[in-house]
């Protein structure tokens, strides 16, 4: 049970990583963006909200496989198939829970003044030094919770995982497929053990998200 939590974990914390400087890039692009190109962008950055993971999952598993556009490339470039490897984990991870790291973001950087943004600029200071310096600070809670969304989005996953991924010991058998195999095995003791880790760290990350979000003007006694 600990090598598919720990296996969970470093896959969150890689996407993690890897989406937080990458939402923040598509934020600094997007924002101020007035063409209508824009909500073209923004429905496509979002669209794993609403799309059915194993339907996401197919189309990665096609894309990624040997026959594949980005599975040819890898081939081409000397790397094995990214089918039921880790790095192919990462990079479905990393499609499956963009919105949750970007869309946090973006909404806190849209309720700023943009005062600020025009002020930074008549005084001389670049479009990117403007963003990260003034306004992504100003934004901080909401780059915060974007990350916290994304790492438990990840932790979480299981249709793209287990279509892409498979079910590999110590390669692609993180937490929520191995709960599926002690569910499927009837190991309930295990299984109820497993869930309860789960159940409590998430809801102690959400709480914190929640914290976060609180508006400053709430009475402290609530």
């Amino acid at each position: 049970m600990i090598a598919p939590l720990v296996l969970s974990l470093k896959l969150a914390a890689i996407t993690t990583l890897i989406l937080l400087p990458l939402s923040l890039f598509l934020c600094l692009w997007l924002y101020g963006y007035l063409s209508p190109l824009k909500r073209v962008a923004l429905a496509l950055f979002t669209l794993p909200l609403v799309l059915p993971p194993t339907v996401l999952g197919f189309y990665l598993l096609v894309f990624m496989s040997p026959n594949g556009y980005l599975g040819r490339f890898s081939a081409l470039a000397g790397f094995e198939s990214l089918v039921f490897t880790f790095p192919g984990l990462v990079i479905g991870s990393m499609i499956y829970s963009l919105p949750f790291v970007l869309q946090p973001i973006y909404t806190s950087l849209s309720l700023i003044d943009g005062g600020y943004y025009e002020t930074s600029l008549v005084l001389g200071r670049s479009k990117m030094a403007t963003f990260f310096k003034i306004l992504v600070p100003m934004a901080r809670n909401g780059v915060i919770t974007g990350a916290i969304l994304g790492f438990l989005h990840t932790v979480g996953e299981f249709g793209v995982i287990l279509m892409i991924g498979g079910n590999i010991p110590n390669v692609t058998n993180v937490a929520s497929v191995h709960l599926y195999d002690l569910v499927e095995g009837l190991n309930y003791s295990q299984a109820y053990a497993l869930s309860f880790i789960l159940v409590i760290s998430s809801m102690s990350l959400l709480y914190l998200v929640y914290t976060l979000s609180r508006p400053s003007w709430v009475n402290n006694n609530d």
